[in-house]
């Protein structure tokens, strides 16, 4: 039986943990080629030995995404290797100081919104024309639902994720008559390392693993899929023109 992925390939950034890995594994047992971009070697080794358990392939990408010069050699190497990219998955991200926002010095805000928006505009710039060259180029950024509610004391996290949203948005309005397709996909609270430290206190049994949130980042990324300019909100399993009303 042909997998749905099968001969595709598949970019997934902050791969080595967390939402991030469980999707590139899910990509992989999908039948896409992975390539897997985060900071941690060790992590994507980790990542490597489990994507070759599931029978699949990846390629592993050790790169800080604050790197725009190497976000650009990423997209000329693939370029060169497969003249096209079919999935980008834009994951990666950091939580960034909880505090009120006067108390925030420039260095942290500017680590957040380097890290959470400017790299996925980076990758929007150096992989839209890869994504062009596929007949099915299919683009998803996690966003979170502290960019719609501006929670309290996580202002820089906030700001980028609303910021990642609007720029999916034009994305999507700007690609509309191609064959791409750029969706947003809110995961809510997930059993990750990052929401454990904006968290500490919260039970994470009580919380769904990264691997079930992944389970419906696939479906996103299939040629099949047609929706653009959407919302995925994995708390109520619901798509949405744009993003959760506000509690």
């Amino acid at each position: 039986m042909t997998k749905p992925l099968a001969s595709r390939i598949a970019l997934v950034t902050g791969a080595s943990r967390g939402i991030g890995r469980a999707t590139a594994k899910a990509l992989a047992a999908a039948g896409a080629h992975v390539v897997a971009v985060a900071r941690t070697v060790g992590g994507l080794e980790e990542l490597d030995d489990e994507i070759r358990g599931l029978g699949g392939a990846a390629t592993l990408v050790p790169l800080d995404l604050t790197d725009a010069d190497g976000i650009a050699r990423l997209g000329a190497a693939l370029h060169e290797r497969h003249g096209r990219l079919d999935v980008l998955v834009g994951n990666a991200g950091i939580a960034g100081p909880s505090s009120p926002l006067g108390h925030i010095d420039l260095k942290p805000w500017n680590d957040v919104i380097a890290i959470n928006l400017t790299a996925n505009f980076q990758l929007v710039r150096c992989m839209e024309p890869l994504l062009r060259a596929s007949d099915a180029g299919r683009a998803v950024f996690i966003t979170s639902g502290a960019a719609s509610k501006a929670t309290a004391y996580l202002g820089p996290y906030a700001v980028s994720k609303a910021g990642v949203e609007t720029l999916a948005r034009v994305w999507a309005n700007e690609t509309a008559t191609t064959a791409i397709r750029v969706n947003l996909f809110n995961p809510g609270p997930i059993r990750t390392r990052m929401r454990a430290t904006v968290m500490p206190g919260e039970d994470p049994m009580t919380l769904d693993t990264p691997e079930q949130a992944a389970e419906f980042i696939v479906p996103l990324c299939l040629p099949s899929f047609m929706e653009n300019g959407r919302f995925y909100d994995y708390p109520t399993k619901t798509l949405m023109n744009f993003r959760p009303p506000a509690p």
